[in-house]
């Protein structure tokens, strides 16, 4: 008796070519459809599958192997005497290879202008069933749902037969694209932020050679419906294969350059940022992202929002850095920025800027899911408590020192000025140790300057000791039980506060 493929596929990728080395070995070849036109123009003698099933497709292609011929030739034992007489009884071949990849759901999902009744045609039913019997029954039958896959099948059974563990691995395989498949359709018709089940699916981009330290084992895989501005969007340019703890940086840095519609450039290390910089020009927005704080910069991760011009790639170029991020990046900048050999530079469209989304945090046994810190603040939203009001000038510095210090470790606390940041104070165990950290950092420049904290202030003595560096205006939550002690604070040292009623924590 020949041995059956069944061949069944959307993406047609070289699926004639397999389907020409399958014949070749004497494998008879049944298939239905498109991929049927296509095998049988390549001239593989293949059958359609209703030959097979002595009943036509029907209601469009809904329904073509949904049928007993079809799912007893996969899911029969061949070492099942019962099974196997049954076969025979009802004139039923065993199946021994089915090739099948699902109808295009994701790629449907991704175009534009898309209707929900062509989404909802895209939903596979046929192959999915298909693949899961023919896993299920890996002993026997092997099932190959990946294009790439089908070199190293042709070889294995040219040199006899695919081994059980190659059928087991390529099983495996299946069932996580038919998961995958599933976890994107349920994904579709979920309205509920957090549902019962919480299914999210990903797609591996790249091995890393290591995570946070050499002794671990590490891979980066990236969302399977892409959206909004993303690091595995990213496409490198220069330099060599970015490691764990450069795509844990380069993404904070990505999360904070999105909150900045100016020109800006946000210098980031260890997932803190050590300067933020905002400007009329690039070349000014780095200059104060420098001068932030031009010691921790050295070996960290810039991100730029505009172009990076020849001017602002000489700076770049002066220091050590391990990326650098922008939209574009000019001829002359690369000219400049290529001659170090080991500057990664990633381009990436920012005009879409950040979207919502949900963050997850792996913890023991489980995982916790929020939606993203997206919670943004105007003048408007500000309450001011002490009796000195802040200036305009002020206002501005407490806005853009608020924005910095959600992106900070708490406790945080950020110290700014004209449009640049001075001091950060990062993931200190109590607050008066963030402020002093962030005073010492900014030096003298911390007279005149606005302090940020992410959360409120149990106590006044944080306030005391800003205000005794010389600290002029103050931002943060309010809310505590001691608030007046605080407000209390900065009216014996004429300062002036300001409260957002939100909270910026980051663990």
């Amino acid at each position: 008796m020949k041995k059956r493929a069944l061949i069944s596929v959307s993406d047609k990728e070289n699926v004639a070519d397999f389907a020409i080395g399958l014949a070749a070995m004497d494998y008879e070849v049944l298939s239905t459809g498109g991929t049927l036109k296509v095998l049988q123009e390549a001239g593989v003698e293949a059958k359609a599958v209703e030959e097979a099933t002595g009943f036509p497709e029907i209601m469009d292609g809904r329904v073509k192997t949904l049928h007993p011929t079809i799912h007893g030739g996969l899911l029969a034992k061949r070492d099942n005497e019962s099974h196997m007489e049954q076969l025979k009884e009802h004139g039923i071949y065993p199946i021994d290879i089915v090739v099948v990849n699902l109808y295009p759901f994701k790629q449907t999902l991704e175009q534009s202008g898309v209707t929900e009744s062509d989404i909802i045609e895209n939903i596979d039913i046929g192959g999915p069933t298909m693949v899961r019997a023919a896993a299920k029954s890996f002993a026997d039958v092997s099932v190959v749902v990946d294009p790439e896959d089908y070199d190293s099948v042709l070889a294995s059974l040219k040199m006899g037969q695919l081994d059980k563990a190659e059928r087991k691995r390529l099983a495996a395989k299946a069932f996580r694209h038919t998961a995958q498949y599933d976890a994107l359709i349920a994904n579709y018709f979920t309205e509920e932020e957090f549902p019962e089940n919480y299914t999210v699916t990903y797609e591996k981009k790249q091995t890393l050679r290591y995570g946070e330290n050499p002794h671990q084992n590490a891979a980066f895989y990236k969302n399977a419906l892409e959206t909004g501005m993303s690091l595995a969007s990213a496409k490198q340019l220069h330099g060599k294969e970015l490691s764990y703890n450069n795509i844990q940086d380069a993404n904070a840095a990505l999360e904070i350059i999105a909150d900045y519609n100016e020109p800006a450039t946000v210098a980031v290390k260890h997932m803190n940022p050590c300067g933020i910089g905002v400007a009329e020009n690039l070349s000014e927005a780095f200059s104060r992202a420098y001068e932030s704080d031009s010691r921790s910069i050295f070996g960290g991760i810039v991100a730029c929002n505009r172009p990076v011009d020849a001017e602002t790639a000489e700076q770049l170029s002066a220091i050590f850095l391990e990326i650098v991020i922008a939209p574009e990046f000019s001829e002359e900048a690369m000219t400049i920025l290529t001659k170090k050999k080991n500057i990664r530079l990633l381009e990436l469209e920012m005009e879409n800027g950040e979207s919502g989304y949900h963050k997850l945090t792996t913890v023991k046994g489980g995982v916790l899911v929020q939606s993203n810190d997206s919670g943004e603040l105007n003048e408007d939203g500000l309450t001011f408590p002490t009796e000195k009001k802040p200036s305009d000038e002020e206002i501005a510095d407490l806005l853009f020192a608020w924005k910095a210090v959600k992106h900070v470790k708490s406790n945080a606390i950020i110290l700014a000025g004209n449009k640049q940041t001075v001091g950060v104070g990062a993931g200190q165990m109590n607050r008066v140790g963030a402020a002093k950290i962030a005073i010492e950092q900014a030096g003298e420049k911390v007279k005149g300057a606005v302090l940020a904290s992410d959360a409120f202030f149990p106590m006044p003595d944080t306030v005391e000791i800003a205000a005794k560096a010389g600290v002029t205006a103050i931002i943060q939550p309010g809310g505590s039980k001691r608030d007046q002690d605080s407000i209390d604070m900065c009216d014996k040292y004429g300062i002036s506060m300001a409260f957002t009623g939100m909270r910026h924590f980051k663990h």
